[in-house]
């Protein structure tokens, strides 16, 4: 995935020269969602995704779902498309055995879970095959979609937005010329909640409909990592959506940045990457650090020399926001069982 361009941030000439392909862009999404003829799973679906291009923090919003709402007596499966992974699916995520050029650096970070526990992770680019996998199994109560909101082959009963609140809506316009994948108005109307990933610095809050429950969140760094980082001298690097938050969190964590390196989202590293990141941080008296989604593109054997700095999601009202998810669930149950009815 590219680093977003610096013309997403502002309406100049470089973005306007782009106008007219971001019509045909706007023009072809319209024809794939009216075309379209979405599988209604027979088990609710929640879609957690971007109106952008570009990181905004949602996979660890998605692994915080999975872990409350089985804390809640839900038994949910996560379905993602494996972006960056060479398997199709449908299958069923499993550390011992795939990798990240297999099924995708994220549904690996979403799979390896909790205190061991791992996740259930399906990775399909078929959305709709990989709704039917899920229900097909009978484990399942509830679908949490990584990613997918303007995919129109699978129906979901709740839609959440996520903005990474440094870059918001960018210059609101639509890809090629801006950041979006679907203009602002009509995408707020697909959401039924939004959370903003970080303080809001562009405005965003203003542009959110008031009918649209909206949540702040941010990462926190692991507390016991962050005790062994403090006042260690650090060679940061990362291959994310936002790099600046995963340096942001080094930093936060108590460690002594030296040096700083950012890779396009999804970087596939080598071998050449990694001795150079290596003799870079010897010459510097560093050692090496990076995020969890990069630590699982590593070959293994160099994930041992090399440190990762975990985040967890702390939302400002979480129990507002799991109130009203349960609520909008019990709703798309009930209209299940009124339909088979």
């Amino acid at each position: 995935m590219m680093t977003p361009p610096s013309h997403w941030n502002s309406r100049g000439p470089a973005a306007i020269a782009l106008l007219p392909l971001s019509a045909l862009w706007g023009l072809a999404s319209w024809w794939r969602r009216a075309s379209a003829r979405p599988l209604r799973a027979s088990i609710p679906v929640i879609c957690v995704g971007n109106l952008s291009v570009g990181g905004t923090g949602k996979t660890p919003i998605v692994a915080w779902l999975y872990e409350q709402l089985t804390e809640r007596g839900w038994h949910p499966a996560i379905l993602t498309r494996g972006y960056g992974g060479k398997l199709a699916g449908p299958l069923w995520v499993d550390g011992s055995i795939h990798d990240a050029a297999a099924c995708g650096d994220e549904p690996l970070m979403l799979a390896d879970g909790v205190l061991g526990e791992g996740r259930n992770v399906m990775v399909a680019r078929d959305r709709k095959a990989g709704a039917k996998a899920i229900t097909a199994s009978g484990k399942f109560d509830l679908i949490i979609m990584d990613d997918g909101l303007q995919n129109p082959h699978l129906y979901k009963d709740v839609s959440i937005g996520v903005f990474d609140g440094s870059a918001g809506a960018g210059n609101g316009w639509l890809i090629p010329a801006g950041p979006l994948r679907t203009r602002l108005r009509h995408g707020m109307k697909m959401l039924d909640m939004i959370v903003v990933n970080g303080a809001d610095e562009t405005g965003l809050n203003a542009l959110i409909p008031p009918d649209i429950a909206s949540f702040e969140a941010r990462l926190r760094p692991d507390i016991m990592v962050g005790e062994q980082l403090a006042g260690k001298s650090l060679l940061a690097f990362a291959g994310i959506g936002r790099p600046a938050r995963f340096f942001d969190s080094v930093e936060a964590a108590g460690g002594v940045i030296v040096h700083q390196l950012a890779f396009a989202d999804h970087h596939p590293y080598s071998q050449h990457d990694l001795t150079r990141l290596q003799e870079d941080a010897q010459r510097l008296g560093a050692d090496l650090i990076t995020t969890q989604k990069d630590w699982v593109r590593l070959p293994a054997e160099w994930r041992s020399q090399i440190a990762v700095l975990p985040v967890s999601l702390e939302l400002d009202d979480n129990d507002r926001m799991l109130a009203m998810l349960e609520a909008y669930l019990a709703a798309a149950s009930d209209n299940r069982e009124a339909g088979a009815g």
